[in-house]
């Protein structure tokens, strides 16, 4: 009578790290609607610029301030709509505290120290090291200041006491622009990591990464 081998369980780097559907899903919403936001945006600023310069046409969305403003608009909703299943699933589900906490300085330090040294492990792109957890923070806080800026933008009557808070319908301006820079410093940094280690790409599109 032969015995089946008991199956041994893969070490981690060899298993299927997963991305929910509703977290790919949610993210690649996200990702549409900052990346109209951000170049309708442009040519929104162009009409009235804030500072000594404006940006080329040819990578602004909506032709004219008119049809710029609807794109925005329309992106704005999108964005907070998405943005807020993004954290109220995270929070009913506990994975807010699971994937963006314990967070500390010393840890941000060490996981940065060993990306720099190309020492961090990518073997579960499920969980985040502290660098990341730090940075998809940050990212959340930002879009939040975006839109409470960008509300004082679009009524400023209506929200005045959040105009107030911001200094005025000036600062507000200088807010939100700041914010969007941000916004696409963060962006930039994500594209290069995604290009350091292109499984993570293939993880976000199909919920795992592939077999290694």
């Amino acid at each position: 009578m032969s015995v089946l081998p008991t199956p041994v369980r893969a070490p981690l780097e060899h298993r299927h790290a997963s991305h929910p559907r509703w977290l790919r899903l949610t993210h690649w919403l996200n990702a549409l609607a900052v990346l109209i936001m951000v170049t309708s945006g442009w040519r929104i600023y162009n009409a009235s610029p804030l500072y000594d310069f404006s940006f080329p046409l040819s990578i602004t969305l909506g032709g004219w301030l008119g049809g710029a403003l609807q794109w925005h608009f329309a992106a704005m909703w999108l964005l907070l709509c998405n943005g807020l299943a993004y954290l109220l699933i995270n929070l009913a589900s506990g994975r807010l505290s699971r994937q963006f906490f314990p967070l500390s300085a010393k840890g941000v330090a060490q996981d940065l120290w060993a990306a720099l040294r190309g020492r961090l492990g990518h073997a579960d792109l499920s969980r985040y090291n502290q660098v990341q957890r730090l940075a998809y923070l940050f990212v959340i806080l930002d879009i939040a200041v975006l839109v409470v800026s960008g509300l004082v933008l679009w009524k400023s009557v209506q929200f005045a006491t959040l105009r107030e808070l911001l200094g005025g319908y000036e600062a507000a301006r200088h807010v939100h622009f700041v914010a969007m820079a941000l916004l696409v410093g963060f962006v930039a940094v994500h594209l290069l990591m995604v290009a350091v280690v292109p499984k993570t790409l293939w993880a976000m599109i199909v919920g795992r990464k592939e077999r290694t």
